[in-house]
């Protein structure tokens, strides 16, 4: 317990950036990112979420898309439990000029305090029947998640995309 009879508190305060992707095939993509986390944490400085500008492929085959969106915020807790995680939202346009999701991503914020770098694989929902697969390639509309967020609610989802995040985490007690 602290001095004046309250919980204890302690910071955990998030640098970096979102610095680049790589999708095989696909230009003029853009990134959304919105931290998820639970009860006891509260944000104390930054932004919860952001968006990127709409990166470009270089005449390189292989070139890597290239956000560098930074990130900053500062969360304070008296409880561990619902560590911060960040999701990932990619978008892109397709053959017919809609913006659609390219990829969905989430990462715990690293619990040690240094400099990290973390490469999430992205995946896309797909329609469950042929019907609804039917449906969403005539009217031009991919399945998609209306939150995002809860793509940090998932486990097991392997494959998919090269991302890279750069994170600086400090911890304050």
């Amino acid at each position: 317990m602290a001095a004046g009879g309250g919980p204890d508190v302690f910071l955990v305060s998030v640098s970096g950036e979102i610095e680049s992707g790589q999708f095989p095939g696909l230009d003029e993509l853009y990134c959304k990112f919105c931290f998820v986390y639970g009860q006891d944490w509260v944000p104390t400085a930054g932004l919860e979420e952001g968006i990127s500008q709409i990166a470009c492929r270089s005449d390189a085959a292989a070139a890597a898309l290239v956000w560098n969106l930074p990130l900053d915020i500062t969360f304070k807790s008296t409880n561990p439990w619902g560590w911060p995680q960040i999701v990932l939202s990619v978008y892109g346009p397709d053959v017919f000029g809609h913006d659609v999701v390219r990829g969905y991503g989430a990462v715990h914020v690293p619990i040690e305090p240094g400099r990290h770098i973390r490469t999430l694989p992205m995946f896309v929902p797909e329609s469950t029947s042929r019907l609804q697969k039917f449906t969403s390639w005539f009217t031009g509309r991919r399945p998609e998640f209306t939150d995002p967020r809860v793509v940090a609610q998932g486990e097991g989802r392997e494959g998919g995309t090269i991302f890279k995040l750069h994170f600086s985490p400090n911890f304050c007690l």
